[in-house]
Parts: C-alpha cells; sequence; structure tokens
C-alpha cells in the first residue's frame, strides 16, 4: 500500500545516530544522504531528512509511525536501542490488549518529537 515514509528532522546526526539503532534492532540498515539517511527494503523505504522546503521540522501531533517486528526480542531491541540514542519512552514494550490479536509493541519519541512504534505478532493470543 505505501511505497515510503519520509520523517524530519532538525538534526541529521542526531537521527542517523537514533534511526540507525533502532531500525537496527528491526534487521534493516540505513544509507547515508546529504539531507538525511534512507532505509531502504523490498517492502518499501524509511526516509528521515530535513524538509524540503527549508523550514525546521515539528513533530505531527497525532502521527504513528509502525514498524513491524519478528519477534518479541526485536520490539524490546527497537526500545531499548531508541532510549539509549536520546529517544523518550511513549510505552513501553508489552502486549497491547486493544491491538489486533493482541500484539507485542512498544513505542518511543524519536530525537526530533516523532512517534514511532514497533509491533510483533502474538502467537498466544
Amino acid at each position: 500500500m505505501f511505497t515510503h515514509t519520509v520523517l524530519g528532522t532538525n538534526d541529521i546526526e542526531k537521527s542517523r545516530a537514533f534511526y540507525t539503532a533502532v531500525m537496527g534492532a528491526l534487521g534493516h540498515q540505513g544509507m547515508p544522504l546529504p539531507i538525511g539517511t534512507v532505509f531502504p527494503s523490498a517492502a518499501g523505504a524509511l526516509m528521515i531528512r530535513t524538509p524540503l522546503n527549508g523550514e525546521p521540522h515539528t513533530a505531527s501531533n497525532g502521527f504513528t509511525q509502525g514498524f513491524a517486528a519478528k519477534t518479541f526480542a526485536e520490539v524490546d531491541a527497537f526500545h531499548a536501542a531508541g532510549l539509549a540514542n536520546g529517544g523518550t519512552c511513549e510505552g513501553p514494550p508489552g502486549v497491547r490488549e486493544n491491538a489486533p490479536g493482541k500484539a507485542y509493541g512498544a513505542y518511543l519519541r524519536d530525537t526530533d518529537g516523532n512517534k514511532i512504534c514497533a509491533f510483533a505478532p502474538n502467537p498466544n493470543p
């Protein structure tokens, strides 16, 4: 359904360190660009970059970018990597009773205030 997602940043190096850690925990490698970092995959791409219009990035209220994880351990590693690289907790790892299949997930705010999460299927809903 989606080809790519772009999240804004005001600090390329800080966002690069954060996303290299959290996306690495999910098995994705980044490619640095002069304007940010791209994380390509067969299912689409995530790009973290400075805004094209040259104005400062601001986090979008109500927006969350979700990432697929294969296991609970990947969700835990994603969350830990985010906290270790300047992110803040928006919801610790755990089973989400209201998620489809009671999926296991965790939420973070990145170094620019964007809200992201990772979810893994729950084999025992």
